[in-house]
């Protein structure tokens, strides 16, 4: 059975989505959900689905080993950001090469880098007047969103749409496509 582990800061709909896809899956299921948000909407999600969620602050995430213990102790076979704002720290990444992956809500290398999150993208893309976005599967390396294109599925930008427009679509792509990409890589 593979390991999943997942780490996410806010709501938490695409580590809700992932739990539920593989739940009832035999070879795959999220095992723990990591958050640096104590008050994060993913720790009751996590917990309404019976997968262990914990919150952790900086110091033991980037200072200390006590975020890599608990992953180490866990033995996943990828780790996935799913709403993650946090830069991860080189020392954790060294210990799960090629094992660490994000969802960025832009196709990247666009719209990506520090700040570059949530809504702050769907504006500048509206503001930009792109015709086209999308979603963006990726490694995680020691630089914001500059890690080695996985996946990418793109949608339209209309001229009248607003930023929640976008967002509405890029939710739909995130929910359509992140569990069967998480999927593909741990077969």
């Amino acid at each position: 059975m593979k390991r999943i582990v997942i780490f996410a800061s806010g709501s938490g709909t695409n580590a809700e989505n992932l739990i539920t896809y593989f739940k009832n899956r035999t070879h795959a299921s999220v095992i723990q959900v990591l958050t640096n948000n104590p008050h994060a909407k993913v720790l009751d999600r996590a917990r309404n689905l019976q997968v262990s969620a914990l919150s952790f602050n900086r110091i033991a995430f980037s200072q200390t080993d006590d975020v890599l213990n608990i992953l180490k102790a866990n033995d996943p076979d990828l780790i996935v950001l799913a709403g993650f704002l946090w830069k991860f720290p080189e020392f954790i990444l060294n210990e799960f090469p090629n094992k660490v992956i994000n969802i960025h809500p832009a196709l990247l290398p666009k719209y990506g880098g520090k700040g570059m999150y949530g809504n702050h993208v769907h504006e500048a893309i509206v503001n930009n007047k792109e015709t086209e976005t999308g979603i963006t599967i990726h490694y995680v390396n020691e630089h914001y969103d500059e890690g080695a294109i996985i996946f990418q599925a793109k949608c339209k930008v209309l001229p009248t749409d607003t930023a929640q427009h976008v967002a509405a679509n890029i939710h739909k792509l995130e929910m359509e496509h992140f569990p069967k990409v998480v999927e593909k890589l741990l077969k």
